[in-house]
């Protein structure tokens, strides 16, 4: 489909010069432009279509950038980036050196605030608001538009109860389509689907209790009515709420009707929307898929054992165990920290819990680890999926800071399996007797084992595995860095290989400090390598460990140097901070010539 006007729309600022009869256009042709985009390039599809009318008329009725607007997550802002000058250069979204798949401030001003994670938008914009007003601006407006699944989180909560005390220029729309990345779930979830266009639930209005001004709810893809709505909701002062309705993947019908398997889809025909297939067949499973399947068969031999997950069912592959024991796994929205503190109170009782949550949104429940699980000492398995780098979705959701923020706690083991058949054993031997709490991460992407559903077997926690003996350089890899270092040791002159050891370290915390006093002296050249933060990483806790052996030789460090990673392919990214096998090889002939 041709775009002829919104071609012309090289800024908001065009966009306001447009008669209003001229926005369905502009809408048809930017959902059309990012169906086009997402389909080659790959991307969030479902929640950006969602919300095309939507940007159409914040753009067109605030004067943005000095209006200020703020996205909540931000995978919904394709239309957002689109229309705010970055057209043109779409086709990078989520590429190497490209375009953020996120709202981000260095790449553009109309991106007031940088986000990726969810429920941050109300306290942002509302931070914004009373900044403000403190320099005496009182006519500015902040926009935080946040979904039902985001608003449903504590944080935002937070926000909202602050925020309904302040005379803050604050206007909330809450883009209600009942989705998150999952369906959405939870109490407030089901007070919102009574409400209808134009029809409130009958109970009493929490946001209005919260001391905010209602209006809706308004449909979300009815520009006129969207544009009548904020005229309203311009002669009342204060805190503003708007609820508008939406549908997520609006305009493709395929993306209407599965809106999970759309929300990030890959490649997909542009036209009739149906999803290429990917040549999967014979390939090895996902790790996630590996956890998943692994714990379905665990929780059908073991009555005892709970599985919760912080609005992640499909991406961490719980669904299995939801659809068998709905009663045993749970999905309990965008609450990590309630995640853990439910998952610690149900250890109390005796669960073998496990909590299913990314590294990146582990982070946002960093004191209840602390303070509830492992002051505590209880027994929960926290899954940590998605550890280390994650390719496009860039500096948000790398999962590259757990062992670092982990490691420093007591009471607490940081298991890194190296393999699918590892990561299925420690489910396995962790649904057995278990005294402390016990973090299993793992990376996303696939393992390389076929055969990997074996019999289960018990392995001794805080046992590494030696996969190699060598004669002057010994690397000491974790996790999915195993992989690396066995293609690297695969790929030097066989003079070489034969000068390399490699330990599967396995274990982050309790190393395996027998083996390393065991095997560490024979070795001129020690090489650690993690898919994680070098600072607070095992390779300190390698390195602390040889200043007690007064280890007289050479230590190499590698990992995530300290900085934010952006987007691009797990591959691109590896080879940038000089983990990717090559690399390794690289280091490892250096070695070799001394």
């Amino acid at each position: 489909m041709e775009t002829p006007l919104l071609n012309t729309i090289d800024s908001p600022k065009d966009l306001r010069q447009l008669s209003a009869e001229k926005l369905p256009q502009i809408a048809q042709e930017l959902r059309r432009f990012i169906i086009d985009a997402v389909a080659s390039k790959e991307g969030h599809l479902g929640a950006s279509l969602g919300v095309v009318e939507l940007t159409v008329a914040l753009h067109y009725y605030f004067n943005t950038p000095y209006d200020q607007l703020v996205w909540d997550v931000g995978h919904q802002a394709y239309g957002h980036k689109i229309l705010t000058g970055r057209r043109s250069i779409f086709e990078t979204n989520r590429q190497f050196n490209g375009l953020s798949g996120f709202p981000k401030r260095s790449e553009s001003p109309y991106d007031s605030f940088g986000v990726g994670h969810s429920s941050t938008s109300i306290s942002a914009a509302l931070g914004m608001a009373l900044a403000a007003q403190l320099k005496g601006d009182y006519t500015k407006r902040h926009v935080a538009v946040i979904g039902d699944a985001s608003i449903a989180s504590g944080m935002a909560f937070e926000g909202l109860n602050h925020a309904g005390v302040t005379p803050a220029n604050l206007w909330i729309i809450l883009n209600d389509n009942a989705m998150g990345i999952d369906p959405s779930v939870g109490a407030l979830k089901n007070y919102l689907t009574k409400a209808t266009v134009g029809k409130k639930p009958r109970q009493a209005n929490i946001i209005e209790a919260l001391n905010f001004h209602y209006t809706g709810p308004v449909d979300g893809h009815d520009l006129p009515a969207l544009l009548r709505a904020f005229e309203a909701m311009e002669r009342v002062e204060g805190p503003k709420f708007l609820h508008v309705i939406t549908t997520k993947g609006k305009g493709l019908k395929p993306a209407e009707l599965d809106q999970v398997r759309y929300h990030a889809p890959g490649k997909f025909d542009r036209i009739t929307g149906e999803i290429l297939p990917k040549q999967e067949a014979h390939l090895p499973p996902k790790f996630q898929d590996v956890f998943g399947l692994s714990l379905l068969e665990l929780a059908q031999q073991n009555d005892q054992i709970f599985a919760i997950t912080p609005a992640m069912p499909t991406g961490s592959s719980l669904k299995y165990m939801m659809r068998a024991f709905p009663q045993r796994a749970i999905d309990v929205g965008i609450a990590e920290q309630h995640a853990v503190t439910l998952a610690a109170g149900m250890a109390t009782q005796g669960l073998r819990v496990f909590c299913a949550i990314y590294s990146t949104f582990l982070q946002r429940a960093y004191d209840q680890v602390i303070h509830d699980v492992a002051l505590q000492n209880l027994p929960v398995v926290f899954c940590i999926d998605r550890a280390g780098l994650v390719g496009e979705d860039g500096a948000t959701h790398h999962g590259i800071f757990d062992i670092a923020y982990l490691r420093c706690i007591p009471n607490l083991q940081i298991a890194a399996p190296s393999n699918l058949i590892d990561l299925r054993n420690l489910l396995y031997t962790a649904s057995k007797k278990l005294d402390t709490p016990l973090a299993i991460r793992y990376p996303r992407g696939r393992g390389r084992e076929l055969k990997w559903q074996q019999a289960f077997k018990t392995l001794p926690l805080g046992k590494a595995n030696l996969l190699k003996k060598g004669t002057r350089i010994l690397i000491l890899a974790l996790g999915s860095s195993v992989y690396d270092a066995q293609d690297a040791i695969n790929n030097l002159p066989e003079i070489i290989q034969a000068q390399v050891g490699l330990i599967d370290l396995r274990f982050v915390k309790p190393l395996d400090t027998e083996l390393l006093a065991q095997q560490i002296p024979t070795y001129q050249h020690i090489i650690s390598i993690e898919d994680a933060s070098k600072i607070g990483g095992v390779g300190d806790a390698i390195q602390d460990f040889l200043v007690q052996l007064k280890y007289p030789g050479s230590f190499v460090k590698l990992g995530i140097p300290d900085m934010f990673i952006e987007q691009g392919s797990i591959a691109e990214l590896k080879t940038l901070v000089k983990i990717d096998a090559t690399s390794i090889g690289r280091k490892i002939q250096a070695l070799a010539k001394d």
